[in-house]
């Protein structure tokens, strides 16, 4: 009875410090809170009753750079208190001492660390997607180090350095062959074999010893050799095991995330847009992506439990920046005495400058740094020189605005200029006031067109882009596209030329309609070449890889390729024609903000756009009038003399021709 009161309050005790853990990383580690709890939730077990594991426990934690994952698993470590036995392991080759003997398997440097066999312990193995064991082809890439990963993997077992030891007896046995050539004697050919002490400590390891390196290294051949025919002929364990380690895997799969991952200039797409296409990657994905990089057997032995991090989200980076403001003034503070007041003008250009969504945090901390860092510093020489900390203004609060050219620092009745690193803010800058009317009537028309076809605003609309000249339009994905859906994708992709047409005249239409061309007749080329959307359903270049599909019959799909774009470039002229309106409250909106968020579409153009993200065409409802229309045709009449039900044909006879 008290063995089972005991072990029900070392659980409750248990359970309670990983909330507290958990409580603790969500206050350090943000836009993360439902990585967190998957995580504390995979290590429970783990943690709470370590006696009944009995092969290691595998999470593996994937996503793009920059957003956690080593942080995560470092600060659980100390949190849980196993900082002392805890192993981090690049998997590019780059581990701390790793150029040290022994430091090229996952063995050696678990046996320099403080992880004891059989006891629980961490072992992080970071930078796992650069351990690759296939190429692109799938040929077998050659990899020297950490082999013995896929057997600690598969049950917690290591297997001896059987190798090392097939060293030593050679060094022997040269040791001895050398003192015959010489005529020594059989002393002195034992005091030719010394033990080197990183081999000392390798049979410390491999043969399990409580004895000091020391002693060790003074064995005599005959010793060394008598060890070695004992653990061989299995008087003691084989294995070394580590079945009761948590293992992270941690990495960063870019093949999971297509062109995100990729996209490092790109710091004009909100963050938002990336969290939420991102936060749909699941288990299959990362399946998919981890059998482009390691054969099918060494996927298996990753397990199941993959954690994919989705981009962090646009109040992630705004809490950070908070967060690193606050620090910076505080530091500041303690530093010179001055009070701070960095206010959201600082913090909204901070993010504008310093967010790359798909580089996560890293580009922000260092932007934080170059813009606060110099920043603060030039404010503290300016409010002191004009008296700011001493006499009666002691104490007084510096302010700190920005304006988009740099930082603004206020005290008293007086202000000065701070320059500081907002190039993306000055990129972004459209003064041409042409060019600006160009991009907000062209991405007017298509976000327009999007919002009447779709029953949604697009994610974003921006004419004010830093990574190239122009605007753009984002819009949600679609798990299926039906051929009406593709029709309005492509009226969509005319819509920017159609409203060039309607507001410039055809004299005026720009240039900038290409790539938009180029998009409309790839949908329209592939609804009839490739989906059987047209007169002809089959196709007359299937080949074995479906990358190698092209389309060699060009001629008879010329033609209709052109009328459904025709077709649906006055559709979209049709519709802007219509909404003139809500085209001139888009343009406007573009002009004085540069972008249009959905919030503020909808409210702008008054349209009613509440279809959600993930609906498609009514498939469903289909398929229940369907099915009501069978069950009716199915129905036999009845005959109203007698009323039963008339006998069906006794046979039917059908003809299959050539």
């Amino acid at each position: 009875m008290n063995e089972s009161t005991d072990l029900r309050a070392q659980l409750a005790q248990r359970n309670q410090q990983l909330q507290d853990v958990a409580a603790q990383l969500k206050t350090e580690l943000f836009g993360i809170d439902a990585i967190i709890d998957r995580v504390i939730d995979s290590v429970r077990a783990w943690y709470v009753l370590p006696e009944l594991v009995s092969r290691p426990v595998i999470v593996c934690l994937w996503g793009l750079t920059g957003t956690g994952k080593t942080q995560l698993v470092r600060r659980l470590t100390q949190l849980l208190g196993f900082y002392d036995r805890f192993v981090e392991v690049q998997m590019d080759g780059f581990s701390n001492g790793a150029g040290m003997r022994g430091a090229q398997s996952i063995s050696g440097m678990l046996g320099r660390s403080g992880i004891r066999e059989g006891e629980p312990g961490i072992l992080a193995l970071d930078e796992f997607q650069r351990f690759r064991t296939i190429n692109a082809k799938r040929d077998e890439v050659r990899v020297e180090r950490y082999q013995d990963v896929w057997a600690l993997l598969s049950d917690g077992k290591l297997p001896p350095a059987l190798s090392l030891l097939n060293d030593l007896e050679s060094s022997i046995a040269e040791a001895a062959f050398d003192a015959e050539r010489v005529d020594a004697d059989a002393d002195e050919a034992k005091l030719r074999f010394k033990l080197r002490s990183w081999e000392a400590q390798e049979l410390q390891r491999t043969l399990k010893l409580d004895m000091p390196l020391m002693e060790i290294m003074a064995w005599t051949p005959d010793e060394v050799q008598a060890r070695l025919r004992a653990f061989r002929d299995g008087q003691q364990q084989w294995e070394t095991d580590y079945s009761r380690l948590l293992i992270f895997v941690c990495g960063n799969l870019d093949e999971m995330y297509e062109d995100l991952a990729t996209s490092v200039d790109d710091c004009d797409s909100d963050a938002d847009t990336f969290h939420a296409v991102t936060g749909k990657l699941s288990v299959i994905d990362v399946k998919q992506a981890l059998n482009k990089r390691f054969k099918p057997e060494q996927v298996a032995r990753l397990g199941n439990e993959h954690v994919v991090y989705p981009s962090l989200s646009r109040r992630a980076y705004e809490q950070l920046i908070e967060q690193g403001c606050a620090r910076y003034a505080r530091e500041t503070e303690a530093r010179c005495g001055l009070r701070f007041d960095i206010t959201v003008s600082v913090r909204e250009q901070i993010y504008a400058n310093a967010v790359f969504p798909a580089q996560g945090t890293r580009p922000l901390f260092s932007s934080l740094h170059a813009i606060l860092g110099a920043g603060l510093s030039k404010a503290v020489l300016w409010a002191i020189e004009r008296g700011a900390g001493t006499g009666a203004e002691a104490g007084a609060d510096v302010r700190i605005t920005a304006d988009g050219r740099g930082l603004i620092a206020h005290w008293r009745d007086e202000s000065q200029a701070i320059a500081a690193p907002l190039e993306i803010s000055r990129l972004r800058q459209r003064s041409n006031a042409d060019f600006r009317a160009l991009l907000a009537v062209h991405e007017a028309g298509h976000g327009l067109v999007h919002a009447l076809l779709f029953g949604r605003a697009p994610r974003e609309i921006k004419i004010h882009v830093a990574s190239f000249e122009g605007g753009y339009n984002s819009y949600t994905s679609r798990k299926v596209w039906s051929r009406g859906n593709l029709l309005d994708s492509m009226c969509t992709s005319l819509a920017g030329r159609a409203a060039e047409l309607l507001v410039f005249g055809s004299d005026m239409s720009s240039s900038g309609a290409e790539s938009d061309l180029r998009k409309a007749t790839g949908t329209a080329a592939r609804m009839l070449r490739h989906l059987g959307h047209g007169s002809r359903i089959g196709r007359s270049d299937v080949s074995t890889s479906s990358d190698d599909n092209l389309c060699t019959d060009v001629d008879a799909s010329n033609a209709p390729i052109e009328a459904l774009l025709q077709a649906e470039h006055a559709r979209a002229t049709g519709l802007i024609e219509t909404h003139r309106g809500a085209l001139l409250a888009l343009i406007d909106e573009l002009m004085a903000h540069g972008q249009v968020t959905p919030e503020r579409f909808a409210a702008v153009v008054g349209l009613p756009l509440d279809r959600p993200e993930d609906a498609l065409d009514p498939y469903a409802e289909r398929l229940a009038a369907f099915r009501a229309s069978a069950r009716a045709r199915a129905r036999p009449p009845r005959d109203p003399g007698d009323g039963r039900v008339p006998s069906a044909p006794l046979a039917v006879s059908i003809t299959i021709g050539a």
